[in-house]
């Protein structure tokens, strides 16, 4: 009868130290889950902070914070014609994947087939997510960029992959051609 009592008290602590470990992980594993939700709050604020610097404008005007996550991790890709992946990507891959990402919408095809996707607009008419075409190599639309904001936009060169640059840099104010909206 002795050990029947000492074997019912063993395993009664037993299911209640079960139940306060299963109680105690839960609550853990719970915070650690927060706490992953949470880390994007910080990263946004980075993201807004870096672009904001980058384009010379305030940081209330970094809105569209999927835009400058994608071209932040796009950031330094380098240059391939046809490419379509992290390893090497051209400028009309680089734009039709980034509407993808950012804004849902399906474009492909070479600078030129983009431009025919588009309404012409002024280049002061320019908003976020506009597209800015060029005429590199002689009369045909040769190069395409995506505008972001105070004159910058973000396009795969050929030299230094994924980047941003001035419209008034002379190089691009030379082969400027015309900007253009997704139809």
């Amino acid at each position: 009868m002795c050990y029947f009592k000492y074997f019912i008290r063993f395993l009664i602590l037993s299911i209640l130290l079960f139940f306060a470990v299963s109680i105690s992980s839960c609550r853990s594993h719970k915070d650690a889950s927060n706490n992953e939700l949470n880390t994007s709050a910080p990263k946004s604020k980075k993201v807004k902070e870096k672009y904001a610097t980058l384009l010379n404008v305030e940081e209330n005007r970094i809105e569209n914070v999927k835009l400058y996550s994608f071209i932040d991790e796009w950031y330094g890709v380098p240059y391939k014609y046809g490419g379509k992946n992290k390893s090497g990507i051209d400028c009309s891959n680089f734009t039709s994947t980034l509407y993808s990402n950012t804004y849902g919408k399906s474009i492909s095809g070479s600078s030129s087939s983009i431009f025919e996707q588009c309404k012409v607009i002024s280049k002061s008419n320019l908003e976020e997510g506009d597209l800015v075409f060029f005429k590199i190599d002689g009369d045909k639309i040769s190069h395409i960029g995506v505008y972001l904001q105070n004159n910058k936009f973000v396009h795969a060169t050929t030299k230094k992959g994924v980047m941003i640059n001035d419209l008034d840099e002379l190089y691009y104010k030379k082969y400027f051609y015309k900007a253009g909206r997704i139809k």
